[in-house]
């Protein structure tokens, strides 16, 4: 990997974030597109820090002790699972679905 240095700042580019990361390189740039990744524009290339990379990593990541927190809510498996039924499906006009016709009694 070629870095440039800055200031003893490591900066990476698109190709050997997408390579660290085992990605493709468009999404390392929608990345930086949606604002999820910090990156430095310099003409129409594209520098990112590490230590930029190395924060938005760490906060995404969800190792097995953030998995089994507190904080997961919600019904368990048990629940959906458990036969009771929670309610009916509307049709999506509103009206009640119609019968079909039976060509026995006149197609009517």
């Amino acid at each position: 990997m070629a870095e440039a240095q800055q200031g003893g700042e490591e900066y990476l580019t698109v190709a050997e974030v997408a390579e660290l990361l085992k990605l493709n390189q468009q999404t390392v740039r929608n990345w930086i597109d949606q604002g999820s990744m910090p990156a430095i524009r310099i003409g129409r290339r594209v520098r990112i820090r590490r230590s930029d990379l190395e924060r938005v990593l760490a906060q995404g990541y969800q190792g097995a002790e953030t998995l089994q927190g507190p904080d997961l809510t919600g019904p368990s498996a048990a629940d959906f699972w458990g036969g009771e039924q929670v309610g009916t499906a509307e049709p999506a006009n509103g009206r009640p679905p119609s019968t079909p016709t039976d060509p026995a009694d006149g197609g009517a």
